[in-house]
């Protein structure tokens, strides 16, 4: 019996390690980094493109091997995405853009307009996809961040 519960403790503690930390924690800690949410998305998105890219690339094979990298690269097209919609929503629209703030509809349509780029993402390999998004993305940087903000995003020279 003590063996078990050792080997449930071990279990459960290599388990909550593999939590994945995307947004944030939705309790009102006020510990926010909104350039970091902006660098991870632009991450995600190189990573999309990448994976639409190989996933064109490869899918002209018939090898076991294409064939597995295909689906490799299909899986983290669709994790990336999710990554993206969860930010984008769980961070940004439920915990910082407030109804009073300035540009409040705007940055609303922008985010909708970005997940719904996303989500185009998901469903195809057409690389237009993700520059729609990265679009979309720099206009909600510049409706959401102010001077010092971009400032501060485009010393981090992330593309």
């Amino acid at each position: 019996m003590i063996m078990i519960i050792k080997y449930l403790k071990i279990f459960i503690a290599t388990s909550l390690l593999h939590i994945s930390v995307y947004s944030h924690c939705q309790i009102p800690c006020g510990i926010y980094s909104d350039a970091a949410q902006i660098m991870q998305i632009k991450e995600d998105l190189s990573t999309i493109e990448k994976a639409m890219n190989e996933i064109n690339y490869l899918s002209t094979k018939s090898d076991p091997q294409s064939l597995n990298q295909v689906n490799r690269w299909v899986a983290a097209k669709e994790k990336h995405t999710q990554n993206i919609q969860e930010i984008s929503s769980k961070y940004f629209l439920t915990q910082r853009i407030k109804e009073n703030s300035e540009n409040y509809v705007e940055k609303l349509k922008v985010l909708h307009q970005l997940l719904i780029s996303v989500m185009k993402c998901k469903q195809s390999v057409d690389v237009k996809n993700v520059t729609n998004s990265k679009i979309l993305l720099e206009s909600f940087v510049e409706l959401y961040f102010d001077k010092h903000g971009i400032d501060h995003l485009k010393s981090l020279n992330i593309k």
